[in-house]
């Protein structure tokens, strides 16, 4: 087994536990059922050989068939019952895991998730978690049952017919032995093709998301020759995989009918001998094939252990992947309704890869404070946002609130105290109102119109066809970028927090939507704290205070008349913007 495929294995192992209540109970079910089905034989035996030899009248059977009818209904509320264990089983573990991985999203960080390929994620939360509930439904329980009740069969076979027990006992291991090689080539194959299915996922996520610049460009056509490879790539892993699944249930099939072949022509012999009777050779055959299901079913579920060891590791690298460190659990200190005083000490930033993107960052913000930072392309400023807002940890240095160290609070209470603007508005697939709620669910009406009034929105979503329930469409595609960002300024006031970031929100609009927005956002920091990242230089002139940055590092503050006095960075970007 090579290691990345022994590593899964181990993690599914790992998992054990968490199903360890209805899995068992699967397991139990099927146990108790395989011993009645020894039962189910000798009666049924015994019934035959009455009727065929001893001319026995229906009456004198009752009993044998009262018996018969029983263990059959038992059995068929045993089955039912197992697999309704089984199916609780496979819903625990893909709830578990799959809010883990959710959960786990949520504490690796921006940068992180921006370095994986979405379709990707999907595949692994979506598809890949799917691919566990076979597993621990049906192979696991499989696979006990598969060592116990051809142990129980042949525990009551060899009183009886040591000749039969003894073929059973040999031509039993070949099947396993046999599973195990083709395992060894079948790991590789199914980890290759969730791999690919990765591939595909994320390339073909991007290119839909991505499908109106492919056309401008006049690349559809080659998009499409590239997803077609991809495509086929996946095909030819696939069918190595099934084809690979038919042989080895051709093979399974085959030992297994040749062992019960090899059985039945023993006892016909014997029986011609009258060196066994009838009854006891009519249980040993019954019994023989039953002693090879078990078997034989684990080899038609043997693809679910290979289909989630395949899974299993992207599973374990996203749970296994590092975590932002937010130790804090403090869920008091700040002031109600307030804005706190924020302030950074010699904060600095490096990217996992060693680049740095802050250095000695030294800033206080006043509650109340409208604070703008600017720069080129690259100095820092989104990345400051996001320190500011907690979604990145800085590497050096530390942040305050109101004299706490930052790191000391519960993250969620520390989140809870602000509202984000970011670049490009992420507006979800559902109506107006749904989107303006996310940050207060409470919100009556009335708020949410005062809200839209304020961010200079209400008149575009008065002209929309429902107004408030509205759909939007996945990104809010039925809105303008300028609109899009007015609602996500209209959703922060919604929220009512007493800090507010908002990043670049003005780049790339046009004359009359960036005087929308800026006035909007002089209502967003009317009653807050306000954080503006900013490329143009036209929604930050009013601000309370300016911080410049070049290369991670701040080199002016002040206010906009006097950094164009100064005649230093700042006058230089205001130079640029003009002309």
């Amino acid at each position: 087994m090579n290691p990345a495929a022994a590593s899964s294995l181990a993690w599914l192992k790992a998992q054990h536990a968490r199903v360890r209540g209805p899995a068992g109970a699967a397991i139990g079910y099927g146990l108790v059922s395989g011993v009645l089905l020894i039962v189910q034989a000798a009666l049924l035996a015994r019934i035959a050989n009455a009727v065929i030899f001893e001319a026995a009248a229906v009456p004198k059977l009752t009993g044998a068939l009262a018996g018969l009818a029983a263990v059959i209904l038992v059995r068929a509320g045993l089955a039912y019952a197992s697999q309704q264990a089984a199916f609780v089983a496979g819903r625990r573990i893909k709830a578990d895991v799959r809010g883990r991985l959710v959960a786990r999203l949520a504490t690796l960080g921006i940068v992180w998730q921006r370095s994986r390929a979405t379709g990707d994620l999907v595949n692994t939360i979506s598809d890949g978690v799917e691919a566990l509930e076979s597993y621990y439904a049906r192979y696991l329980p499989q696979a006990a049952l598969a060592a116990l009740i051809p142990l129980a069969i042949l525990v009551v076979v060899v009183p009886i017919d040591w000749v039969s027990a003894l073929i059973l006992a040999l031509t039993a291991p070949l099947i396993p032995v046999f599973m195990v090689f083709i395992g060894r080539g079948a790991e590789k194959l199914n980890q290759r093709q969730w791999r690919r299915m990765g591939v595909l996922s994320g390339h073909f996520l991007d290119a839909l998301q991505g499908l109106t610049t492919l056309k401008i460009f006049n690349l559809g056509a080659r998009e499409a020759r590239l997803i077609e490879r991809l495509s086929d790539e996946y095909r030819v892993a696939t069918l190595g995989v099934l084809r690979l699944a038919f042989v080895s249930s051709l093979v399974l099939e085959f030992l297994a009918t040749v062992s019960i072949a090899m059985v039945a022509v023993l006892i016909g012999f014997r029986l011609l001998w009258g060196e066994i009777g009838f009854e006891a050779g009519f249980v040993v055959l019954l019994l023989a094939p039953e002693f090879y299901l078990p078997l034989r079913n684990m080899g038609s579920v043997y693809h679910a252990r290979m289909e989630a060891i395949g899974a299993a590791e992207g599973i374990a690298e996203l749970l296994e992947a590092p975590a932002i460190q937010w130790p804090g659990t403090r869920r008091d200190g700040l002031t109600a309704n307030r804005a706190p005083q924020i302030e950074l000490a010699g904060v600095g930033y490096r990217y996992p890869d060693g680049t740095a993107a802050l250095a000695d960052i030294d800033l206080a913000i006043a509650p109340g404070e409208t604070v703008a930072i600017v720069g080129s392309s690259g100095a820092g400023k989104s990345t400051l946002a996001l320190l500011l807002l907690g979604l990145l940890v800085s590497t050096t240095g530390r942040v305050t609130v109101d004299g706490i160290d930052r790191a000391e609070l519960d993250r969620d209470y520390w989140l809870s105290w602000l509202a984000w603007v970011p670049q490009q508005p992420r507006l979800f697939h559902g109506s107006v109102r749904d989107n303006l709620l996310i940050g207060a669910p409470e919100a009556d009406e009335a708020a949410l119109w005062s809200a839209l009034t304020r961010a200079r929105a209400n008149t575009f979503v008065e002209d929309l066809p429902e107004q408030l329930d509205t759909a939007l469409g996945e990104r809010g595609l039925r809105l303008s970028g300028g609109q899009a960002q007015r609602l996500a300024i209209a959703r922060a006031l919604v929220a009512d927090a007493p800090v507010a970031v908002v990043d670049e929100v003005s780049a790339h609009l046009d004359g009359p939507n960036e005087a929308a927005l800026t006035e909007a956002l002089g209502q967003l920091g009317a009653d807050r704290t306000l954080i503006v990242v900013a490329h143009r230089l036209a929604t930050v002139r009013h601000a309370d205070r300016i911080v410049v940055l070049e290369a991670g590092r701040i080199v002016e503050t002040g206010t906009h008349a006097e950094l164009i006095a100064n005649g230093g960075a700042y006058a230089r970007l205001a130079g640029e913007a003009r002309s």
